[in-house]
Parts: C-alpha cells; sequence; structure tokens
C-alpha cells in the first residue's frame, strides 16, 4: 500500500461531518487500515463545553480514537499557531504508527493553517502586554479607530468590538511594520493531503441548524454554561465568544430573555455556517459530496481509486 495519506473532511455546521469520520474510519478498519480522528475545531479542545460545541460523545466515536478534545480549561486561550503546531504533530504521529488520520472540521482557517504553508508572525511579550492595558483602559474601539488608521483593509476585516484580535493586529505591525490580511496561496505543507467537503442544500442546511441549536437547549445547554462560569468561563478569552455560550452568558446576566438567546444562536450559527462554506468553496482541491447516509460510500470509493493510482504510479 503507498504511504498513508491525510484525509481533511470539511462542510457547513450541522453537515454531519463528525458521524462521517467516524463512520469512515470504521469502513477503512475492515480493509485493514487503521485511522483516528484529529479534530480541527478550535472550540472541541474546552473541557466541560460539550452540548453546545455538539462534541461527539464516546458512543459516538464509537471506539475511534480522537485527537485534540478536552485539552484545555475554559480559562486557557486557543489560538491557531498553536492548534497548527499540535495538529501537525498529530497527524505525523498518526502516520508514524502506521495510523490513517482524518482531520474533522474546523473553521476554514484553521484547516487551511493545519494543512498548508502558512507561517504566523511572532510576538513580543512587551508589546502585547502594553496593547493590552491600553484595551482594558480605553476599550476596543478606540484601538480598533488606530488600528483603521495604520491598516483600513485590516481594520474593515476585524469587528471593533474584537479587542483581542484588534490587539494581535496592532501587535504584528509594531513587529513586521504591516498586517496582511489575505490568507496565503494554496499549498501543502504536509504530503499526501486528501481533502473532502460535505455538501447540503441551503434550505436544508439552516433547517438543521435550528434542530441542532433547539436540541442544545433541550439536552441541558443553559445549565452546562451555568456550571461553566464558576470555572471561568466569563475570564476565557475565546471560549466566552462561542456561539451559544455568549447569548447564554448575556441570558444570565439578564442581558436578554432565554428565546432572544435561542434566536440570537441560530442566526449568528447561520451566518457563520455560510461564511465558512463561502471559503472552503474557494478552494479548488476539496472534492464535494452530498452530506447523508450515501456520504461516507462515495468518499471510500474515491480514496480508494486515488491510493491505487498512488500504487499504480510507485
Amino acid at each position: 500500500m503507498p504511504e498513508l495519506p491525510v484525509i481533511a473532511l470539511s462542510g457547513p455546521t450541522a453537515s454531519g461531518k463528525s458521524s462521517v469520520a467516524v463512520r469512515l474510519a470504521r469502513r477503512l478498519g475492515e480493509f485493514d487500515i487503521p485511522a483516528e480522528v484529529v479534530n480541527a475545531d478550535s472550540m472541541l479542545v474546552y473541557r466541560g463545553m460539550d452540548i453546545g460545541t455538539a462534541k461527539p460523545t464516546m458512543a459516538e466515536r464509537a471506539g475511534v480514537p480522537h485527537h485534540l478534545i478536552d485539552i484545555l480549561d475554559v480559562t486557557q486561550t486557543a489560538n491557531v499557531a498553536a492548534f497548527q503546531a499540535n495538529a501537525r504533530r498529530c497527524l505525523t504521529q498518526c502516520r508514524s504508527r502506521g495510523v490513517l488520520p482524518i482531520l474533522v472540521g474546523g473553521s476554514a482557517l484553521y484547516v487551511h493553517a493545519i494543512l498548508d504553508e502558512f507561517d504566523f508572525p511572532g510576538t513580543d511579550p512587551a508589546v502585547r502586554g502594553a496593547l493590552e492595558v491600553e484595551l482594558a483602559q480605553s476599550g476596543p474601539h478606540i484601538l480598533h479607530a488606530r488600528l483603521a488608521g495604520l491598516a483600513p483593509a485590516v481594520a474593515a476585516g476585524i469587528q471593533p468590538g474584537n479587542g483581542r484580535r484588534i490587539v494581535r493586529a496592532l501587535e504584528v505591525i509594531t513587529l513586521t511594520g504591516s498586517y496582511s490580511a489575505a490568507l496565503p496561496t494554496w499549498s501543502y505543507a504536509l504530503a499526501g493531503v486528501v481533502q473532502y467537503g460535505l455538501e447540503l442544500p441551503r434550505a436544508e442546511m439552516d433547517r438543521r441548524i435550528e434542530e441542532r441549536v433547539q436540541h442544545m437547549w433541550e439536552a441541558g445547554f443553559v445549565e452546562e454554561v451555568r456550571g461553566l462560569v464558576p470555572r471561568g468561563l466569563r475570564q476565557g478569552r475565546t471560549a466566552s465568544r462561542a456561539l451559544g455560550y455568549r447569548q447564554i452568558l448575556d441570558q444570565l446576566e439578564g442581558q436578554c430573555s432565554e428565546k432572544e438567546a435561542v434566536v440570537a444562536t441560530v442566526a449568528g450559527t447561520k451566518r457563520f455556517a455560510r461564511k465558512q462554506l463561502g471559503w472552503f468553496r474557494r478552494d479548488p482541491r476539496i472534492a464535494w459530496f452530498q452530506a447523508g447516509d450515501g456520504a461516507v460510500e462515495s468518499i471510500l470509493s474515491d480514496l480508494r481509486g486515488r491510493l491505487d493510482r498512488m500504487e499504480e504510479s510507485r
């Protein structure tokens, strides 16, 4: 058999990526190709954030090992540079053990950073610290205005209230003199990458998102968030901004009703799904298959064809 590839499985929220990944891994096992899942979703790394992230349960993982899940406390900050290093290490370790890794989920930025040539500017604790002091004293809008004066295109792509991203952009500009808002070109940093995407009609995607959010509330999402507050959820820079979690935090603080929190979560999830799908659609290397019961066999058939062609070319 040729060298094991890295499979990357992407698609919009509620397209069934986690289920497809597990079923695909189990089917590969029937051909004596062990496979394991490597998570690429930046929110599944948080311990205790289960319902709102649709984290696959142990039963849903069906005995397939999953990596990069439940590795951080909610007070810790997840960033793409660290995630890139951790994910690449997992992918390499899997292949070194003769295991085919299936990279699942994640935003286009995270997937792109893991798979492609994607370097990050360095950081300077003194510069970052000074900017964070300014952020605390003056608020994000003042710093956003400064960023707009230095790099209008960059500022246009960052919400004025997103202090974390504004500080990072200003730090990079201070250290390097510039900040590129454009993503690097498509160029794999890893050998043997095969990318698949799950697609579904817009109306179906919206329906699934609405049902998923409703199910989250019925499954105890509010109580999950309430239980995470004493563990520092409000202080978590990235965890507290997760879709659904920030809306429920507002609800618990009396800033909105439960119904308003649900509606805002549905709307935010739909916007996120459409934005991410748009980014993935720009990548010409992704082979798309219809989400649903036939996705696993379609992907498996395509993959076996690729492996056969790789073997013939050796």
